[in-house]
């Protein structure tokens, strides 16, 4: 019996993995690896909204304090998927929006977030038809540093994880810890 001689290519690839393996595999693990991402950001935590809320939080307490250091009143617009930092011109008498100060300018939300908001303990509409000129807020801040008595509730589309900012008893704005009604649709 011949002993069985090797082929140069049998010989070639009996070394290694080729580059198609190696594809393949990084191909699998990439896979893996974004679907256990989105299946943490789904049932674990909000990074937009978390981002949003926080973000939201920090310009009220940022426009109080400016509406208090120049002695002059700012307002926010809140729309159902943006919201705008507005103060009053004493001369014209007129709410205006604010240019002179780039972080209290227009903000949009992003997909999938929407605003409601309690003044009062009254729920108000948010939606203000295109066309709208009119630039009174909804929530007033005074340069006393007095405040409306608000509620703003910031959710997920269809209400699934909310968070709440709110004055409190002793009007600070507080940021309640996010509501997330999927952990108790589970829990029943």
């Amino acid at each position: 019996m011949l002993p069985l001689q090797r082929t140069p290519r049998a010989a070639r690839t009996a070394g290694g993995f080729t580059l198609v393996e190696i594809l393949v595999v990084v191909v699998i693990i990439a896979i893996l690896a974004t679907g256990f991402i989105l299946s943490v950001s789904l049932t674990g935590r909000d990074r937009d909204l978390e981002k949003e809320s926080d973000r939201f939080f920090n310009l009220l307490n940022y426009a109080r304090e400016q509406s208090e250091l120049q002695t002059r009143e700012y307002g926010v617009i809140l729309q159902d998927d943006s919201y705008e930092f507005v103060s009053y011109d004493m001369r014209r008498q007129i709410w205006r929006s604010i240019f002179e100060d780039d972080i209290l300018r227009l903000r949009r939300l992003p997909y999938g977030l929407d605003f409601k908001l309690m003044i009062d303990t009254r729920p108000v509409v948010l939606k203000k038809p295109a066309d709208a000129k009119d630039k009174t807020p909804q929530l007033l801040i005074f340069s006393s540093g007095d405040l409306t008595q608000f509620k703003v509730t910031l959710e997920r589309e269809g209400g699934i994880r909310s968070v709440t900012i709110e004055p409190d008893d002793k009007g600070n704005i507080v940021e309640k810890p996010m509501v997330d009604t999927t952990d108790k649709e589970h829990r029943i």
